[in-house]
């Protein structure tokens, strides 16, 4: 598939995902009248149908990576040119910003903001950490077990993290950048934004070496039946 392609996958992909993340969240919590549970759950169960809904549609094209940090670990793996990958990241992060402006604007909201929500400290990070560990070495397991169910993996993973994790598992570095721009209910402070994204690239290196451990590691070979 030509590069030209699959980065315009990336982006479209990109763009609708944090359009879907953000615009959700902004739904949920004007719908939600003040409870935070039903908010979480309303952002929740909308960015889990879109991942399985994107994850299904683009993966035949690019990967549908839509994350810096599965792009790097495919870069690190040798299953994605360096060249590809700096094209996969920049597509993904002009993808996501379009998608923060569209959210917005279907919101009646000001297209530019700067978030001032609060995510900050050691169970923050750490939550950053094990969400993208999780994120990775599932698409990794599911890669070489269970490639057709992978959009159901990336779904269910994520959906998980939104409700086991202090940070409910931004797992992202790009989509951890744009919702940096809304002040809404999936916002975060831009100052807490650098330490997010080093625990996410941190884990999925370390998600890498478990999964060339667990899945990548030559079969054994057949026992030979006594003569």
């Amino acid at each position: 598939m030509p590069l030209r392609l699959r980065t315009f996958a990336e982006a479209l992909g990109s763009m609708l995902l944090f359009a879907c993340v953000i615009g959700s969240g902004v739904m949920a919590e004007r719908l939600a009248g003040g409870n935070a549970a039903v908010a979480l759950l309303g952002n929740t169960l909308a960015t889990a149908a879109m991942l399985l809904v994107l994850v299904s549609t683009l993966g035949p094209v690019s990967g549908a990576h839509l994350n810096p940090a599965v792009t790097l670990i495919a870069a690190v793996r040798g299953e994605l040119p360096s060249r590809d990958a700096a094209a996969y990241v920049v597509a993904q992060l002009a993808g996501g910003l379009i998608g923060v402006l569209l959210a917005h604007a279907m919101f009646d909201m000001p297209l530019w903001e700067v978030g001032s929500k609060v995510r900050t400290g050691p169970g923050q990070w750490l939550s950053e950490g094990v969400a993208t560990f999780a994120l990775v070495l599932a698409i990794l397991g599911g890669v070489r077990h269970k490639p057709a169910w992978v959009p159901v993996i990336v779904a269910s993973v994520i959906t998980a993290g939104y409700w086991f994790t202090a940070s409910t598992s931004f797992a992202n570095p790009a989509i951890t950048l744009a919702r940096a721009l809304t002040d809404s209910f999936s916002g975060i402070r831009p100052v807490d934004v650098p330490a997010f994204i080093a625990a996410q690239f941190a884990a999925a290196l370390v998600a890498a070496v478990c999964a060339q451990v667990l899945f990548d590691a030559p079969k054994p070979a057949a026992a030979i039946p006594p003569a």
